[in-house]
């Protein structure tokens, strides 16, 4: 499976984005597919993640309540929509997939990831 990350960009904080993951290669669907994202100097950490088998979702605390993760199967695409960001929200953010029914925060535990689109937020 080949992942691509887009929508990135540079917002005012308080403003939204829409990432989008482009899956080629393998449908997505019976798939765990998630988002995770890497600020400069910081590890990289879990943000959201959403099931292919029973479409159940698990969210940082962090992003909870602001965030919203979704897929489309149909169009083997997997979105994150992103309202009221923060500037602590800057960061690079990255799809991943993953094999099986169990959800993970670990990024060791997908099996595939696409290169990250860049997040920006203003002051």
């Amino acid at each position: 499976v080949q992942l691509q990350a887009s929508g990135g960009g540079l917002v005012q904080g308080g403003g939204s984005l829409r990432l989008s993951c482009l899956a080629s290669g393998r449908a997505l669907n019976n798939l765990i597919m998630g988002w995770f994202r890497q600020a400069p100097g910081k590890e990289r950490e879990f943000v959201a993640s959403i099931s292919g088998y029973d479409g159940s979702i698990s969210y940082a605390d962090s992003v909870k309540g602001r965030f919203i993760i979704s897929r489309d199967n149909a169009d083997d695409t997997l979105y994150l929509q992103m309202d009221s960001l923060l500037p602590e929200d800057t960061a690079v953010y990255l799809c991943a997939a993953k094999r099986g029914r169990m959800q993970s925060r670990y990024l060791s535990e997908y099996d595939f990831q696409g290169q990250g689109t860049q997040v920006t937020v203003s002051s």
